[in-house]
């Protein structure tokens, strides 16, 4: 019967390495009277003496001195089996296929992705799109999970609410109104104002619009392009005033201001995270997202 095994192993290579029982308990995260006990065990079971010790000193015997750089090699070769095994296993792992919201603007979520590539050991591929879009996907098991835009109808798929945007103003740096610090829906009445088209966010779109009919806010409307580059390109030529959440601000768009909206909470785009049925990595980015995104 074999009489050596990889715990043994470690056991013996620490206290031959240490010299001291007291010093490779600690490096074994262990007390020394079990360590001790072990190698007493070995000891008998090997029929040699390992280690002549007394109260001061350890040292090897001529049988200890012979297993050592044998039972380094051994163990390496272990360690080296386990790695490989680990990045065969990653390889052989399906990516994470993430969904992004359109509606923010991307380096909000850098934190998010980051943290999450760190603690899943592999990079997610990710898709970027409108958030009905992306629910869809979820819904067709053709995403693992996405950060989407509330509200949004999600039908069956529970969510996981996250931080909220205020809308803010996007207009050029040379209109007159972006000499003020704050603005309101009222200021922009009379102003040509992009907006999106209600099939890219329904819900969000509806609940807009119930707002600005309380308000009395009827400007003249003029199609967002859905590229938010084009779309401050636009802005910052003077040919319309933007709606935007405020991650927006974050984009320094040489000839566009952000202005705060006063009723700007109220139009405020909330952020949830929903994640397919079952998924082994629910709980990993439920505490992700809510860690970088809450």
């Amino acid at each position: 019967m074999r009489q050596l095994d990889t715990h043994a192993l470690r056991m013996f290579v620490a206290v031959a390495q240490c010299l001291n029982f007291r010093q490779a308990a600690e490096q074994l995260h262990m007390t020394q009277p079990p360590l001790s006990r072990a190698v007493r065990q070995l000891e008998q079971r090997l029929g040699v003496g390992l280690f002549e010790r007394d109260t001061r000193h350890v040292a090897l015997t001529s049988a200890a001195a012979a297993l050592l750089p044998r039972a380094l090699r051994i163990l390496a070769l272990l360690d080296e089996a386990e790695l490989a095994l680990r990045a065969e296993r990653q390889q052989q792992r399906r990516p994470l296929r993430l969904g992004l919201t359109r509606s923010m603007e991307s380096d909000l979520f850098r934190r998010f992705t980051d943290a999450l590539s760190a603690q899943a050991g592999a990079a997610a591929d990710i898709v970027v799109d409108d958030s009905p879009r992306l629910v869809a996907r979820l819904r067709a098991r053709r995403l693992d999970a996405a950060i989407i835009a509330l509200p949004t109808t999600t039908f069956d798929l529970p969510v996981t609410r996250l931080g909220s945007q205020p809308m803010l103003v996007a207009l050029s740096s040379r209109h007159p109104l972006a000499r003020r610090r704050a603005l309101s829906l009222a200021d922009l009445q009379d102003q040509p104002v992009f907006w999106f088209e209600r099939a890219r966010q329904p819900a969000f779109f509806d609940h807009c619009h119930r707002v600005f009919r309380e308000l009395g806010f009827a400007p003249s409307f003029v199609r967002e392009p859905p590229d938010h580059h084009v779309l401050l390109s636009e802005v910052a030529a003077g040919n319309g005033i933007a709606l935007l959440p405020a991650s927006f601000a974050a984009i320094a768009r040489p000839g566009v201001a952000y202005r705060k909206l006063g009723e700007g909470e109220r139009l405020a785009t909330g952020l949830g995270l929903v994640v397919a049925d079952g998924h082994a990595d629910a709980a990993l980015l439920a505490r992700v997202a809510t860690q970088t995104l809450a």
